[in-house]
């Protein structure tokens, strides 16, 4: 089971951290994920992170976004960074196989 917290509504150029908290053990899944769905769109991927700490980010978010993960804490973060108001939508986190997150609303205020 997977539990995400930390969005909100936060005004342009501001910030938030997402968190999704696994219930069991994190340390030996090969990776994570967080996805985003903005109303209307595909839910897309945004960042993931390997076992390893090897990242990666879609164009739209690098530079501003950093994805980590605290296997003491079997949680994995997307801090946000600048946000923008395209960066408004459901994010969810991903983690196989133990499944999906149920989604933490972001809105982004212009």
């Amino acid at each position: 089971q997977l539990v995400e917290s930390g969005g909100g509504l936060v005004q342009a150029g501001g910030s938030l951290r997402l968190s999704c908290a696994a219930s069991g053990s994190i340390y030996s899944i090969n990776g994570a994920s967080w996805y985003r769905q903005a109303p209307g769109k595909q839910r897309e991927l945004v960042a993931n992170i390997s076992k390893l700490g090897s990242t990666y980010y879609v164009d739209a978010v690098k530079g501003r976004f950093i994805v980590s993960r605290d296997n003491a804490k079997n949680t994995i973060y997307l801090q946000m960074n600048r946000l923008i108001p395209e960066d408004t939508a459901v994010y969810y986190c991903h983690i196989p196989p133990v499944g999906w997150g149920q989604g933490t609303q972001v809105t982004v205020s212009s």
